[in-house]
């Protein structure tokens, strides 16, 4: 029945193979017994397949079938196997298309119900955790949505915590999290468009917008680079990241990941695109600014002249998480005139014992605390901080006391490492990381005209960056585009009543967002 292909003794069946099995069988059969004979064919050796003849009326045998655990055994229950089985009482002699057309139209209390008599939709609908029903005589199947996915419900955000505002988080249930979004964005206009990418894993894909916000154009690019996937299994949101970025060689992200619902809410209502992937926990926001990466959603919950003072404090630590290393290096080697003369001495003191050059002793010191990182993130939560805290004082002072390191190299680089957890997205920090190198390299070999080299080359690739043609520097760099009124909410978060556009995201004609006078607000107790 199947073709099989042999390789290193393993068997392997290939898609189009099990499609056409039995006999080349692609569209549902009017006999009953070819249909059975089809989807236990090709889902032979599924131990979790799972499947029923029931045959209460000689003219009328029913074969049910479905995934276990992919479904809910009590919906099942309810919606199907109590009115299959008071199919005869109910429905007379009714036999073949007659029965079918009773259960779908009348007898079955649910409302997701489809007929379909194509079998690779119908496998897809099993293998999705839909039950599938076959009456014999009929040349149609009933797909009745069953789906009960063993899940871990609506989690709590652990990457982007907020003090103030929603602690949900998106999970890797899809349904889920589209429910989510809509219980935000209680818009008509709020459209969905699924899709399934993956010739194997045939991963559900949902793309949520706002019709009357969204840039057609953006859209449209969207969907074309969606489309342009052609890959075997897609298993979480980073594989669609990789494949509909503009400029892959870039160390800098061209779409933001969220696992908060409302900040991906907040994006649809700037006129952005949100993806959200089966499996995945997290979602997929484009177009995407540099700005955009320094914005946390507890950013619009407090009062803005903290937030404005938060986000100051950003700016300044993504500085310091580039440029530390490589400007230490630059002023001690090259420039020591410009380091204040008692400063100077301690310096010269603090290294006289280090056996090794300053680029190699910053080089390692960083070194260590990258592998303190990466070993923090990997063990289990009070472990890894542990680890993380107690391995920097005992390796950072056993270093001093070993004079391997200089003190000023050990707090330099601690610096360094704490800036790079006050910016707020962990993927744009990871490009800082590998920015930091470069620089760190050029101020070792040409002092302070090296770290400006280095900075310049960096701010040129930056603007040349694109986000599905939106500037990466925006509104840095082309903001008199929109009247400067992006600069509202940049380094500096003004009053919301002051930011009454929406970002240049948004479709032209349906920037404005909020219909108040400010002079109304004077005078109010």
């Amino acid at each position: 029945m199947f073709s099989k292909i042999r390789q290193n003794n393993y068997i392997t069946l290939d898609k189009g193979d099990l499609m056409e099995a039995a006999t080349g069988l692609k569209e549902v059969s009017t006999d009953l017994n070819t249909n059975i004979e089809f989807l236990t064919g090709a889902f032979e050796g599924c131990g979790d397949f799972v499947s029923r003849k029931i045959v209460l009326d000689e003219k009328a045998p029913i074969f049910i079938c479905y995934i276990d655990m992919l479904t809910d055994v009590d919906r099942i229950r309810e919606s199907i196997l109590r009115w299959v089985m008071q199919g005869p009482i109910q429905n007379g002699n009714k036999a073949g298309q007659g029965l079918f057309d009773s259960l779908l139209s009348n007898d079955m209390v649910t409302a997701d119900l489809s007929e379909s008599n194509k079998f690779d939709k119908i496998t897809g609908s099993i293998l999705s955790g839909d039950t599938v029903l076959f009456i014999d005589s009929c040349d149609k199947a009933i797909i009745v949505s069953t789906k009960g996915f063993p899940n871990r419900g609506v989690p709590k955000a652990e990457t982007e915590v907020s003090v103030q505002g929603s602690k949900e988080a998106f999970s890797e249930v899809y349904r889920f999290n589209t429910a989510l979004i809509r219980r935000r964005v209680r818009d008509t206009n709020l459209k969905l468009i699924q899709k399934r990418v993956g010739r194997r894993s045939a991963t559900d894909i949902g793309i949520m917008y706002l019709d009357d916000l969204v840039r057609k154009d953006i859209l449209n690019e969207v969907l074309k680079r969606l489309d342009g996937i052609d890959i075997d299994a897609v298993l979480d949101a980073g594989y669609i990241e990789e494949f509909i970025e503009g400029d892959w060689a870039s160390p800098f992200p061209q779409v933001q990941i969220t696992e908060r619902p409302d900040k991906a809410a907040s994006a649809i209502f700037e006129g952005r695109i949100v993806i959200l992937v089966d499996n995945s926990p997290h979602a997929l926001i484009v177009p995407v600014t540099l700005n955009s990466f320094f914005q946390a959603a507890e950013d619009y919950y407090q009062r803005w002249m903290i937030m404005s003072f938060t986000r100051v404090i950003r700016f300044i630590a993504g500085f310091f998480a580039v440029a530390l290393p490589g400007l230490y290096l630059a002023a001690a080697v090259y420039h020591p005139s410009m380091i204040p003369a008692m400063l100077t001495y301690k310096f010269a003191a603090a290294r006289q014992d280090v056996p090794f050059p300053a680029f190699i002793e910053v080089l390692g010191m960083d070194l260590a605390f990258e592998f303190l990182r990466e070993a923090g993130i990997r063990l289990p939560g009070p472990v890894g901080n542990t680890m993380g805290i107690v391995g920097g004082l005992i390796i950072g002072q056993a270093a001093v006391e070993a004079g391997l390191v200089s003190p000023i190299v050990v707090i330099c680089i601690a610096i360094t490492g704490i800036a790079s957890f006050v910016v707020p997205n962990y993927s744009f920090v990871s490009g800082f990381r590998i920015i930091k190198y470069l620089i760190m390299v050029l101020s070792a070999m040409l002092g302070l005209y090296g770290f400006w080299l280095g900075f310049l080359l960096v701010l040129i690739h930056l603007v040349s960056l694109k986000s599905f043609g939106i500037p990466y520097m925006y509104p840095f760099t082309g903001g008199d585009v929109t009247g400067y009124s992006d600069y509202k909410d940049t380094i500096f978060r003004l009053p919301r009543f002051m930011v009454r556009e929406r970002p240049i995201f948004t479709k032209p004609g349906q920037r404005t967002r909020i219909k108040l006078n400010p002079k109304k607000r004077k005078g109010r107790g």
